[in-house]
C-alpha cells in the first residue's frame, strides 16, 4: 500500500530547481528521532510533496522514494537513516503554508501541528488536498 508524505528543506541549501536538476537525491542529514522514524517508514513507490521552508514555506513539487531507508553515509555517530527520492513534477503554482492552514480539511496535519518537523506523514486525502490546490 503506498504511503504519503511531506519534506522539508531550505531552498538555500536545497531546492527543488536543485532537485530536479540533480535528478534523483539520498535524503540526508536528518537528525531529529520522529523524522528519522518517519523515514524508516518510507517505501519505494510512496509519494512525497517536497516543501521549501524558510522565508518561502509552500510546497512545491511531487517526487517519490526510489529507495527505502538505510543507514545514513553522512552520520558520524548515532543510528540515523537516509532516503532516495527523486522528482515526479512540480507544482504548477507553490501551495502556501497560508494556504495549507485555511483549507479545513488541512488544518490538523503535521505541517500545522508540529512545523519543525522535517519528514512527515500524510494520508491521501490531505496529500491530493494539497496536490490539487497547487494545480488551480
Amino acid at each position: 500500500m503506498k504511503n504519503f508524505w511531506l519534506v522539508k528543506s531550505e531552498p538555500s541549501s536545497y531546492s527543488w530547481s536543485d532537485f530536479v536538476a540533480d535528478g534523483e537525491t539520498n535524503w540526508t542529514g536528518v537528525r531529529n528521532y520522529a523524522a528519522r522514524n518517519n523515514l524508516r517508514r518510507m517505501r519505494e513507490g510512496d509519494e512525497v510533496l517536497f516543501y521549501h521552508s524558510g522565508i518561502e514555506k509552500a510546497v512545491v513539487g511531487i517526487a517519490n522514494v526510489t529507495r527505502a531507508a538505510y543507514p545514513d553515509p553522512t552520520a558520524r555517530e548515532g543510528d540515523w537513516s537516509a532516503v532516495d527520492l527523486a522528482p515526479i513534477k512540480s507544482l504548477r503554482r507553490p501551495v502556501t503554508l497560508r494556504q495549507i492552514k485555511s483549507n479545513p480539511r488541512l488544518r490538523k496535519i503535521q505541517l500545522v501541528r508540529q512545523p519543525r518537523l522535517s519528514v512527515m506523514p500524510l494520508v491521501s486525502g490531505e496529500f491530493r488536498a494539497i496536490v490539487h490546490m497547487g494545480q488551480l
